[in-house]
């Protein structure tokens, strides 16, 4: 790494891209992860589609109960 870095030629906002979305991963603890992966296994999907549906029921469920 250098002592100092020079700026005065970088341009801001070169490379900001507005719309971008970030994507958070989520980790699962191993148990959780292997039992959502052989359910999924089971319904010929992938275990994040199965997850994604999950949390969409409970957010209906949430929403209708409040």
């Amino acid at each position: 790494m250098k002592n100092e870095y020079d700026f005065s030629n970088a341009e801001r906002g070169k490379f900001f891209n507005p719309s971008a979305s970030m994507h958070l991963p989520i980790y699962l603890e191993p148990d959780i992860d292997n039992f959502f992966r052989s359910i999924a296994e089971k319904k010929n999907t992938d275990a994040v589609t199965l997850i994604n549906e999950l949390l969409r029921r409970d957010m209906e469920n949430i929403r209708t109960a409040s």
